[in-house]
């Protein structure tokens, strides 16, 4: 399959605008769209493998679309610091689809959303009134939830904001695979395929992490009572939800835990639960077992679905 399309979409912000970079997938003019998105540091490219196999797969035209939240990947960065927040991403998420539709109608949509991808989906698809081109029909919140482990914002910021200076792309993906343990078992071209979007060349040689080291600075403003206190807002968006959703865990993770999915699986759109041995957070949908477990979920007719969701593993 060809590479993506590169697009941009123009967003306002305290400064004026910014721009936000998406790659699209599949058929541009497909009324049927899957918005994917990506993890605090990471970028859209994330989802080359699940994306390919959506298009592939789907017995209808499809469109993917992976943005680069703004700050990360090929998205300009913000001149606030303190703009990097959730609020900002749903208003950016919310001028892109506008955008796309402007471009070919929506008339489906469906949303993957890894970790921060997960909490802006949440956002989108449990606040009324947002003027969404469609509702979301289908969500997948990829290893996050309303309840976000304390310790694991913690061990997030023992190295968010250090973007270094690495000598080649295969010395950055060896430094990001060492904080990266939790995404699971990959091979080594797989690791260094998911890592070349990360980094971007210096003016003076080598190279570095493809991200504004300023998204740290308001997540380093959170303590532990802040991140309590949000939980209130985040699980009443959760129990908004109308769209099918899917919850997808690392089985050792550390960021959502076993006790907030359970309770997930028991209110708001009650999911269905898979969880995935030797992984932790997150999983990075490149494995077989994960990606058909995305694309099962999304392609599956919707008469399909109107069963009683369960839990389960994969």
């Amino acid at each position: 399959m060809s590479d993506p399309k590169l697009n941009y979409v123009s967003c306002p912000d305290s400064a004026g605008s910014h721009r936000m970079a998406y790659w699209q997938w599949g058929d541009p003019a497909a009324a049927h769209v899957v918005v994917c998105v990506h993890g605090l540091s990471r970028q859209g490219r994330d989802f080359d493998t699940l994306a390919q196999a959506l298009v592939a797969r789907s017995p209808a035209p499809l469109r993917v679309v992976c943005p680069d939240v703004v700050g990360r990947g090929r998205s300009d960065w913000l001149a606030d610091p303190m703009g990097y927040g959730i609020p900002t991403y749903v208003g950016d998420m919310l001028q892109m689809l506008q955008a796309l539709h402007a471009s070919a109608p929506v008339t489906t949509l469906d949303w993957v959303g890894t970790s921060m991808g997960g909490l802006i989906g949440m956002g989108l698809a449990g606040t009324p009134g947002l003027p969404l081109p469609a509702p979301v029909r289908r969500l997948v919140l990829n290893d996050v939830g309303p309840v976000i482990q304390w310790s694991a914002l913690q061990r997030i910021g023992t190295y968010l904001g250090q973007t270094g200076r690495f000598g080649s792309v295969q010395e950055a993906a060896d430094a990001m695979w060492a904080i990266s343990q939790g995404f699971g078992p990959h091979t080594p071209e797989q690791w260094l395929a998911l890592s070349q979007p990360m980094v971007k060349p210096l003016p003076a040689g080598g190279f570095t992490l493809h991200y504004d080291p300023a998204i740290a600075v308001p997540f380093r403003t959170l303590d532990e009572q802040a991140a309590a206190a949000g939980q209130a807002a985040l699980w009443q968006a959760y129990d908004a939800i109308q769209a099918r959703t899917l919850l997808l865990r690392g089985a050792q993770s550390d960021l959502l835990s076993r006790a907030t999915a359970d309770e997930m699986a028991r209110r708001g759109p009650k999911p269905r639960v898979v969880e995935f041995a030797g992984v932790g957070h997150a999983p990075t949908l490149i494995a077989p077992e994960q990606v058909e477990a995305v694309c099962a979920f999304l392609l599956a007719p919707d008469s399909a679905t109107d069963e009683k969701p369960f839990s389960g593993t994969g």
